[in-house]
């Protein structure tokens, strides 16, 4: 228990302070309690020294229902914030379109790759196989219209922007190309992009001249281009050569020169050691000899055998081949136009029935195998060689052998002959039967003719009539024969 003493400071100190100042309190008990309701003090009214209630949180105040009806009722909710001015600021509403505008075209672009990568993989409209020739230069869009004209794709601009969203602009490559039926725009793409184009080939047969070699090239329709010159004799290799639409002539040309060089150089470091050639030159030449004087492959060497060992007996060549070249050159021997005996001794450089050894350059254009029985003849001691009436020859070492394999040739060959005439006679006779059971319905209207003719310009039937007869009969009669077309050389 305090003492009076101790009390007395208290009382002093209370008389100090100043009284706190009314607060009037807003009717916080709700709008249907009343003029009379007073406010709702809080668990903390009536102490002394409590905190006034503007200092404490805020409290909702429970709402005391006058009736049943009114406690089931709903609460009503307070209304919403207001915009604040950051929000109303010029500045956020620019930035809020540019955001709504960008997020809309996102979804649009979205929406067009995705169906535009669907079509682009889609089958295309192309029913049947179709070739198309890509030219040179010819841009991405020029190519797009191109495919879309010629029904291989639907849409250019979904193929141009298919390519482009590919990075493959650049990799479409020139060239004649087939599209297959129901091919995709990814799959045109494609084949545009392996630059596998069609492939044309041209064939040269083995022993054909320069000259002829480039009348096949002029006669190629889908090669471009012209021939400046005829190449030499010997730099072009027979063989099949692929290429694409639009390669020129003077591609080909070189094509089949870079050829030729790599054959030779690789065969001619293969050569026998022996041989009594020494250049290049000689090679080819000799090469184009065997070439010309036999079509069969297993006879090359043999052929070759027969000439190299002329060669090292200082033996002229007494090559057929080599008369025809030096009479004709380049365009080759007409095909009706026989050897006669005059050409053997016919004074040209090529011929080598007057000439010694190899004559001055090559007489064709020589293939591989040829090249290679030269290289590596056949070790034989054979100096002739003749026809044997099959198609291949009789080889042989001495001239006594030799006469008698060209009596035998000789003897088949008048068999061959009297067979072929027998056979012209019997086709002779099959045509003119043939007209035989034509010529009396010929004969009688020529008659009813000739009776008709003879009456409108008042003569008789007689001799008229049959001088007209028989001349009718007698041409009738006279069909003419076709011979057979002597072999080329």
């Amino acid at each position: 228990m305090e003492s009076p003493e101790s009390q007395e400071p208290a009382a002093e100190a209370a008389e100090v302070a100043p009284a706190a100042p009314a607060v009037e309190w807003p009717n916080i008990a709700g709008p249907d309690a009343g003029p009379d309701a007073e406010p709702d003090a809080g668990p903390d009214a009536g102490i002394v020294g409590a905190a006034p209630p503007a200092l404490t949180a805020p409290r909702r105040s429970r709402i005391s229902p006058r009736s049943p009806r009114q406690a089931i009722e709903p609460e009503v909710a307070p209304p919403p914030p207001g915009r604040s001015r950051q929000a109303r600021h010029p500045l956020v509403v620019v930035l809020n379109f540019f955001m709504m505008s960008g997020v809309l075209a996102a979804l649009v672009m979205g929406a067009g790759l995705y169906f535009g990568a669907i079509r682009f993989n889609a089958e295309g409209p192309l029913t049947e196989p179709k070739t198309i020739l890509i030219s040179r230069g010819t841009d991405l869009q020029s190519i797009a219209g191109l495919l879309a004209r010629q029904n291989i794709i639907d849409s250019s601009r979904v193929f141009s922007t298919g390519i482009w969203l590919s990075k493959a602009a650049g990799k479409l490559k020139a060239g004649e190309y087939l599209f297959q039926a129901g091919a995709s725009m990814r799959d045109v793409m494609n084949v545009l992009i392996s630059g596998k184009a069609i492939l044309h080939a041209f064939t040269v047969p083995e022993g054909l001249t320069s000259e002829q070699i480039v009348i096949r090239l002029l006669d190629a329709p889908i090669l471009s281009g012209e021939v400046d010159a005829i190449p030499d004799e010997g730099t072009l290799l027979p063989e099949t050569y692929k290429y694409s639409r639009g390669t020129t002539r003077k591609q080909i040309i070189d094509q089949m020169r870079r050829a030729q060089e790599r054959t030779v150089a690789e065969l001619w470091a293969r050569r026998a050691s022996d041989l009594p050639i020494t250049t290049l030159a000689e090679f080819v030449t000799l090469a184009s000899i065997v070439e010309k004087e036999t079509g069969k492959a297993d006879e090359r060497p043999l052929v070759a055998a027969v000439f190299i060992n002329r060669l090292r007996r200082n033996i002229k060549l007494q090559s057929d081949p080599t008369i025809l070249y030096g009479l004709f050159g380049g365009k080759g021997k007409p095909p009706d136009r026989p050897i006669y005996r005059s050409d053997i001794n016919s004074k040209t450089p090529f011929n080598t029935y007057v000439i010694e050894g190899l004559p001055p350059g090559p007489i064709s254009n020589p293939g591989r195998a040829a090249l290679e029985a030269v290289a590596n003849p056949s070790r034989t001691d054979d100096l002739f060689f003749v026809a044997d009436g099959t198609g291949g020859h009789a080889f042989s070492a001495t001239l006594e052998e030799h006469n008698r394999n060209v009596v035998r040739w000789r003897r088949v060959a008048a068999e061959k002959r009297k067979a072929e005439e027998a056979a012209q006679r019997a086709a002779e006779a099959a045509a003119g039967e043939a007209v035989q059971e034509e010529a009396p319905e010929t004969a009688q209207e020529a008659d009813r003719v000739a009776a008709d003719t003879a009456t409108q310009n008042g003569a008789g039937t007689g001799d008229t009539g049959s001088k007209t007869a028989n001349g009718v009969k007698s041409e009738a009669t006279g069909i003419p024969v076709v011979k057979p077309k002597p072999k080329p050389q």
